[in-house]
């Protein structure tokens, strides 16, 4: 009987300690789940129109992928970027005003070689530039953040089953891994993977829809070109001219579906890379430990195909700041797939692989002997920053994951939206980006010849951008804001996804949560002009007609 008791009276402590853990653990007004760039510009305006806000990073950084690695951002018309995200790229401007932020070239020299690169980098009227270094955004974030009084807890990463607890249609309080609860009267989920989105209970897509659900012209499966020509392919297997021996890794053994049909497929993903030529913070490229030539078997059969190839042609090196590069098109195609919905420890697999890729190709480019020594020695040129990522063996500590879930609402982006066919009421925001999706996939066709699948490019107008899209159906959930994943085709999220935008709709949803609450009524219900008010007050474009 004693040790019964001794057990039901450790039962109803740990019954205890367990509710005050939850109780502890405080009321927001507002809870952002994310620390992208979105996150941040979403809690800074909730906090700045009076709420106490809490913004619950995935990792111990933020900012995203805009503070690892992605530093030449895709701002091709800088005046119609306004508000937060005006403000962050104008201290920018300030910070490389200053001689000394300049270690090992002048300003001047920088910008001589950006002007081509990054729609100029900078714009001097407006004080504000967006190329950098991924450090000195962080700091600026963090100041922002500090500055706006908004409540940061690291490594806060969302239960993936349980992780929500909700009352009908309204969200009570996130609970993390580690049995945290944050209670909020708002949420936003300004992840890129859309976690608290889904843990809600929120309709989404994974993948493509077909070109007939919209009515587009984009979506869906697109069989592209032979690699490397129709007239010379590339072998597919792994010994070359043998069937038997299988097919190269990552490559699909055939066409998915027609043109325009529907898949579960998303676009590559890779990391973009820090690096530099400057050789006093130069650390050199190693072959990494679980280096699987097979992956890069593919490129060396092209490269042997074209001999005259250039090291640009495979992979960019975009100047940044102090002899840095945004180096990009490390794209692990074929990779992706399974990360939007994989769990938390397959999701690091994939992560692991995809730096171990990103590392592997610089390795190939630079030392394998199928490679012309001049490529090998321009490769070898670059090294990681020994100033970056000191905490991550200066590599970037976010894969830049580009499209992952995406929500569906009563309202839907859709392509007219973005090309002006039909132009979206009620906006928040303007997009400005060309639509483009990078490669899905490699095929093989009818005739056994490696074609690429899934991209498309093409040049695009200014377009608003709905508030709708961010909230959820009502009847799925009413107090939470999705500004990353929002509701959007696969061919709109293709030029909706650049990060300054996803700023413009994170301050937006950050706005809309102050009203909600304000007003007590749900996300839907706030009034599109008062929002639209508390927008244009903050400094936000919203249409051509209040550019600035």
């Amino acid at each position: 009987m004693r040790n019964i008791n001794k057990i039901l009276i450790s039962a109803c402590i740990l019954l205890i300690y367990s509710s005050l853990s939850y109780a502890q653990n405080n009321n927001y007004d507002v809870c952002v789940y994310g620390e992208t760039p979105s996150g941040i510009t979403a809690a800074i305006q909730a906090a700045r129109m009076g709420k106490q806000v809490l913004l619950l990073s995935t990792d111990n950084h933020v900012g995203g992928v805009m503070t690892a690695g992605l530093t030449a951002t895709d701002i091709n018309n800088y005046r119609l970027i306004g508000g937060i995200a005006r403000e962050a790229f104008q201290k920018l401007y300030s910070y490389y005003q200053n001689p000394a932020a300049w270690r090992n070239q002048t300003r001047d020299e920088f910008f001589e070689l950006s002007k081509k690169r990054t729609f100029t980098g900078k714009n001097d009227s407006l004080k504000m530039q967006w190329v950098y270094e991924s450090k000195v955004l962080d700091g600026i974030f963090k100041q922002m953040l500090t500055d706006a009084k908004v409540t940061v807890v690291y490594n806060q990463k969302i239960k993936r089953s349980g992780g929500v607890v909700k009352d009908g249609t309204v969200i009570k309080r996130l609970i993390t891994t580690g049995n945290k609860a944050y209670s909020a009267k708002v949420f936003i989920d300004a992840t890129y993977e859309g976690d608290l989105m889904a843990a809600s209970g929120v309709s989404y897509i994974v993948g493509r829809e077909s070109n007939a659900q919209y009515g587009e012209t984009f979506n869906g499966i697109r069989l592209g070109n032979v690699i490397v020509s129709e007239t010379n392919p590339v072998d597919p297997y792994i010994k070359s001219g043998d069937p038997r021996s299988g097919i190269l890794p990552f490559i699909e053994p055939r066409v998915a579906g027609a043109d325009g049909t529907a898949d579960k497929r998303t676009q590559s993903y890779c990391y973009r890379l820090t690096l530099t030529d400057d050789s006093t913070n130069l650390i050199p490229i190693t072959k990494p430990k679980s280096y699987n030539p097979l992956w890069f078997e593919l490129m060396a059969r092209i490269i042997t195909a074209n001999p005259d190839i250039n090291l640009s042609s495979i992979i960019t090196f975009t100047p940044m700041p102090n002899k840095k590069t945004d180096t990009n098109h490390l794209d692990f195609v074929g990779a992706s797939y399974d990360y939007p919905e994989a769990g938390y420890k397959q999701r690091n697999k994939l992560d692991a692989m995809h730096a171990n890729y990103a590392l592997g190709m610089l390795w190939f480019l630079g030392n394998d002997t199928r490679v012309p020594q001049r490529i090998r020695d321009e490769m070898k040129r670059w090294g990681l920053p020994k100033d970056e990522y000191q905490d991550n063996h200066n590599f970037p500590t976010q894969l830049y994951v580009r499209e992952a879930r995406r929500m569906v609402s009563d309202f839907v982006m859709r392509e007219q939206n973005c090309t002006g066919a039909e132009p979206a009421q009620e906006s928040i925001g303007l997009g400005t980006y060309m639509l483009d999706c990078h490669f899905v996939s490699r095929m093989l066709d009818s005739a056994r010849r490696v074609r690429l699948e899934g991209t498309y490019f093409r040049n695009n107008r200014p377009y608003t951008i709905s508030y709708r899209a961010l909230t959820p159906k009502k009847t799925e959930c009413s107090n939470l804001l999705v500004p990353v994943c929002l509701s959007s085709s696969h061919v709109a999220y293709g030029t909706i996804r650049m990060e300054p935008v996803y700023m413009v709709l994170g301050q937006s949803a950050g706005a809309a949560a102050a009203l909600s609450i304000a007003t007590k009524q749900s996300v839907q219900d706030v009034s599109y002009p008062e929002l639209r008010e508390e927008l244009l007050k903050a400094g936000q474009i919203i249409s051509l007609t209040n550019k600035k």
